[in-house]
């Protein structure tokens, strides 16, 4: 399951890139780790001044309209996944010393915050089929007696799952390439690349790299590494 890795939320402050759901997801749960949390976004619709306006009733900021300046003070961005890697914000950020990690990073850190032991993490990926692959696993798991849940790129935020009064024995993930770019500590049980074909090129740059952030999914595991025999390049990864 890898290292658990212990950090202080209370104080910090945090921006949080993107006002979708797993923005969202992330906001409330840095907040109510004792964060100061601002939410980013470009957009300026009706649908973000909603959500703007239930945010900030809960003490969390929003910034629209603005998703270039980085805000003062900010120590942690934390990205939803469509946000590109060359995104000024991030630009703004590594030249002040800023980490930028994704919600599914700051999901792994947040483990076992309340002494349980952390569910391990069985991690599916690829160009083609992994939600169907992890609603598949999560179905199997359950019916081997298993409390599981498919999370990830599917379903519930994974941050919400992780910090949940209720308790999992295991945990089914579907990870994109986005999610695994910005996911540097993140050591699964086990983990399986479907397939691997070009996509997502103008977000990655070129196909060496999106498969080079498929391949982080294999990095740290404790039991296995999972391929495709038919698509040598999984298992070149």
């Amino acid at each position: 399951m890898g290292s658990r890795q212990v950090t202080t939320w209370h104080g910090r402050n945090i921006t949080v890139a993107g006002l979708g759901v797993s923005g969202i997801s992330a906001a409330r749960a840095l907040a109510g780790l004792g964060a100061s949390v601002t939410v980013v976004d470009g957009g300026d619709s009706e649908t973000h001044r909603l959500r703007a306006t239930v945010l900030t009733a809960e003490g969390i900021s929003v910034r629209l309209a603005d998703a270039v300046t980085l805000p003062e003070g900010t120590d942690l961005v934390v990205t939803s996944p469509g946000w590109k890697p060359e995104s000024p914000l991030f630009a703004a950020a590594a030249e002040a010393g800023v980490d930028v990690v994704g919600d599914v990073e700051i999901a792994w850190q947040l483990r076992g915050r309340d002494g349980r032991e952390p569910a391990p993490w069985l991690a599916i990926t690829g160009t083609n089929g992994k939600t169907t692959t992890t609603q598949m696993l999560a179905s199997i798991l359950t019916a081997a007696g298993k409390r599981t849940a498919a999370v990830g790129n599917i379903g519930t935020p994974i941050i919400d799952v992780v910090l949940a009064d209720e308790s999992y024995d295991v945990l089914a993930v579907e990870l994109s390439s986005y999610q695994l770019h910005w996911a540097p500590s993140v050591h699964a049980h086990s983990a399986a690349v479907l397939n691997l074909a070009p996509d997502h090129l103008d977000w990655h740059g070129s196909m060496e790299a999106y498969a080079a952030d498929k391949g982080r999914i294999y990095e740290g595991n404790s039991v296995a590494c999972v391929y495709n025999a038919a698509d040598p390049a999984t298992e070149d990864l």
